[in-house]
């Protein structure tokens, strides 16, 4: 069954050919799919298109679809082109022509845009979550280590005094940015595409604003034109928003990867966490952020991949933005499993409590004695002077302590203003409108 075939079925190998991997992927979205229809025919009905009895009986079976969908049983049946047909089947055997009139007013196009809004906020939601929970633990490990020093490098040369208070409150701030970047992404995700239809609106007089409400939106996309053009740009920005999450993981994972090697020696991670080799049996390798670091990688090329699909299109809808769907709606689970193994891990790791105490990072108290010069009144380029002076002279001491107290510092970390920052950000999401209009929703086929 295919919603727009007439008298003239197409080529087998041409269908095969279009459908690609849609009706795999729309299993994602039918839920989705499910609510979207609720919320339109409550719609039609107020402007006249269906009966107050019809919407009765509509809603309760589409209820009945959406945990079908919920509980992982929906199923696309073969002959049966995507989701939306699959809906449509499923009310017409169970209401007969009732089901029919549920497409009044919408395009397919508009049915799929809105499918991916629905889906990609809802993932926003559970990603922003992963991300928190990630912060969270990285702001207690700071706050545990953070009277315990360790080497900071420019250039992969020791260069002055760092602490493991500051190390994992630095992940901890870069993913509260990523958030800032996600917020912004849910903000052009929330707006409501439904009413566009193919792209150029309806003659029906929809009611765009109460569906914008029923299904919890912050606002619509009101040029129907550009609810359109929306398509494979909304998936380019969320997908960047991703990008920098896999950016910032992909960055620890490499500290963690360096710094448990024998060489550096500043960490060590739990034996249950690591693996090992076939031929050498001392070997424990830190394969989890490696491949956190490759799968990252991936990720972050994401936004690129979707430009590249989408960027020489005019207005209008093409099927090209069809195959969006196979890069973008697998992004998610991939940075999720991410965020779930690197949260666990840096939850059990070991550091090294002593590492300075090895006269090797002597010198990179360097900078310590020159500000302890110049606070005793001499001037810097004097005070630089001497102590390199000294270095070279291999007469240069220090006690190995540091006395930091600015904003940011090692004594100083602010992680209180940084987890402060994490919570107004979450704040904004508002993830509870969108709980509430779709738990409302549902109880209307009640």
């Amino acid at each position: 069954m295919k919603l727009w075939e007439k008298n003239v079925r197409v080529n087998k190998d041409v269908e095969t050919y279009t459908i690609g991997r849609d009706r795999d992927l729309d299993i994602y979205l039918a839920p989705y799919d499910v609510l979207g229809s609720m919320a339109h025919i409550t719609m039609l009905q107020s402007i006249g298109l269906l009966t107050a009895e019809e919407l009765t009986v509509l809603l309760q079976e589409l209820k009945s679809i959406y945990q079908i969908a919920v509980d992982g049983k929906f199923v696309i049946e073969d002959g049966i082109e995507d989701v939306h047909s699959q809906v449509e089947l499923m009310l017409t055997r169970k209401l007969g022509d009732i089901g029919k009139k549920i497409h009044s007013g919408r395009s397919r196009n508009d049915q799929v845009l809105l499918d991916l809004k629905l889906f990609t906020r809802d993932q926003i939601h559970l990603l922003t979550e992963s991300v928190t929970r990630l912060i969270d633990t990285l702001l207690a490990q700071s706050e545990k280590y953070k009277s315990y020093l360790m080497p900071g490098y420019t250039h992969l040369q020791i260069a002055m005094p760092s602490s493991f208070g500051l190390w994992f409150g630095a992940y901890a701030e870069s993913l509260v940015d990523d958030l800032q970047m996600l917020l912004a992404a849910y903000r052009i995700c929330n707006r409501n595409p439904l009413g566009s239809a193919a792209g150029y609106g309806s003659s029906f007089p929809l009611n765009r604003q109460m569906t914008t409400d029923l299904l919890g939106f912050d606002t619509m996309n009101y040029n129907v034109v550009y609810a359109q053009m929306g398509r494979g740009k909304m998936e380019r920005i969320v997908s960047t928003a991703i990008a920098g999450i896999a950016a910032t993981l992909s960055k620890l994972s490499y500290d963690v990867s360096l710094y448990n090697s024998q060489n550096f020696g500043f960490i060590k991670l739990s034996d249950e966490y690591t693996t090992g080799s076939s031929i050498m049996p001392h070997k424990k390798n830190p394969d989890v952020f490696e491949l956190t670091r490759a799968k990252c990688n991936k990720l972050q090329g994401l936004p690129y991949e979707i430009t590249l699909i989408t960027n020489n299109l005019p207005s209008g809808y093409f099927r090209d933005l069809q195959i969006t769907k196979e890069v973008f709606i697998p992004s998610f689970e991939e940075i999720n499993d991410c965020l779930v193994m690197v949260d666990r891990m840096m939850a059990e790791i070991e550091i090294n409590k002593n590492i300075l105490e090895d006269d090797k990072y002597l010198y990179i108290f360097s900078v310590e004695e020159v500000n302890r010069l110049v606070l005793e009144g001499m001037p810097f380029r004097d005070a630089y002077k001497k102590v390199g002076l000294d270095i070279e002279a291999g007469k240069f001491e220090h006690d190995k302590m540091v006395h930091h107290t600015h904003e940011g510092s090692i004594g100083n970390l602010c992680n209180d203003r940084i987890d402060l920052l994490k919570q107004q950000l979450i704040d904004e999401f508002n993830f509870k409108k969108v709980a509430d209009a779709e738990s409302s929703l549902l109880r209307s086929a009640e």
